[in-house]
């Protein structure tokens, strides 16, 4: 069952954005079950409607929302790394499971199985559009085809001393929530890296799991039930969601896309 809490919200035009609470089959931690990007967005197949529904009604006028599994499991969040440039998913993903999701998906997002021990990419990796920060042990391989696929600078790093990077935060190309004890130092390296501020911070009332329990785009975001209107104060301040405008934003995705195709 899906509930609604803490809906902010704030009007330019005829666009609404919100800051939304959600849970998957009473599960607070929706970012296992999705994966948000500024080009679209993947759900877990299995699911209550209302899940579904949630993202659809804010998200489907301006982004595909794509209905998938991945090795037959609904943890998708977890196994998958993607941006506004491309999707890597794991080797164990069946060739169903990939044909659907270049069938459901735009033309332009690069899709890309990745032969990598490490297979929950979701948990080892963390990137906005512009910069990814990556488990130390990834294989070399696997650091080439995600600055190749996702476009993007790839460093290897900690959270807090976490090497789940992917787990412990959550950033877009506006800012980003780190692991709460994550030090004021290594906050501004990673600052420095990723050129967005960012904030040590928690979701679902006091969760360090960050990246599981938060989705965010450059202009919406989707938190746990149990995320206090305190945290999603912090969301909508880190990642500048009142200021942003989907159309304006997805409309200079697709002539920056158009530019690099001329």
């Amino acid at each position: 069952m899906l509930w609604m809490c803490d809906k902010i919200c704030a009007s330019s035009g005829s666009v609404v954005f919100y800051k939304i609470g959600a849970q998957f089959e009473n599960n607070n931690e929706v970012g296992v079950f999705s994966k948000l990007t500024n080009s679209y967005c993947l759900v877990a197949i299995g699911g209550s409607e209302n899940f579904y529904s949630v993202f659809e009604s804010q998200l489907q006028d301006v982004i595909p929302v794509v209905h998938a599994s991945i090795a037959g499991t609904r943890i998708i969040g977890r196994l998958t790394a993607g941006n506004k440039n491309g999707l890597l998913v794991p080797n164990s993903t069946t060739d169903q499971e990939l044909q659907h999701l270049r069938n459901s998906l735009p033309d332009s997002i690069a899709i890309q199985r990745v032969e990598e021990r490490l297979s929950a990419l979701g948990n080892v990796v963390a990137c906005n559009d512009y910069v990814a920060l990556v488990h130390p042990d990834l294989d070399r391989e696997t650091e080439e085809i995600i600055a190749d696929v996702l476009g993007v600078e790839v460093f290897r790093q900690t959270i807090a001393e976490n090497v789940l990077v992917g787990s412990y935060c959550a950033i877009s190309n506006q800012g980003g929530i780190v692991h709460p004890k994550t030090s004021v130092q290594d906050q501004d390296e990673l600052s420095s890296l990723l050129q967005v501020p960012l904030v040590a911070g928690t979701v679902n009332r006091g969760s360090d799991v960050v990246g599981a329990g938060l989705v965010v785009n450059d202009w919406c975001a989707f938190a746990g039930l149990d995320t206090t209107s305190t945290e999603l104060s912090v969301i909508d301040s880190i990642f500048k969601l009142q200021d942003a405008d989907p159309y304006a934003i997805v409309n200079e995705m697709r002539d920056s896309l158009i530019d690099n195709y001329m």
